[in-house]
């Protein structure tokens, strides 16, 4: 039984650091393909085919972009709205400062490593109680 135990403990703290290492790779990776995003102040028009977004870029540029409706429901009723857009790339803007994918990336890491870290601890308690 306490080989079962310690099999156990062993197999969640490899799968802990090593999956948790992995996507935290894979998240610093995310983070960096996604690019800078610039806060800025943004116009909310009614347009032909729903609502856009417009705005002035560091450049001095006019940027527009069409709201999803996720976006749309966001910023109901709301005549200006503060954004962040792709620095360099033209009509690209969202809501949040950060990729929503890369931030669910980072928080599955970390509690994969937390995972291991207790699996780790739970060996050396075991390790420790037993001996």
């Amino acid at each position: 039984m306490d080989s079962a135990i310690d099999a156990l403990v062993e197999i969640f703290s490899w799968v802990g650091f090593g999956l948790g290492a992995l996507l935290a790779g894979i998240a610093l990776i995310m983070h960096l393909v996604d690019g800078t995003w610039l806060p800025a102040r943004a116009v909310v028009e009614d347009a032909e085919h729903g609502r856009i977004v417009r705005w002035f870029d560091q450049d001095g540029g006019v940027n527009e972009s069409h709201l999803s409706h996720e976006q749309e429901r966001a910023l109901a009723g709301k005549d200006m709205a503060d954004i962040y857009y792709r620095r360099g790339k033209i009509g690209r803007m969202r809501l949040t400062p950060g990729s929503p994918s890369v931030r669910a990336f980072a928080l599955l890491s970390l509690g994969l490593v937390g995972v291991g870290v207790v699996a780790l601890v739970t060996s050396g308690v075991l390790l420790f109680t037993r001996g």
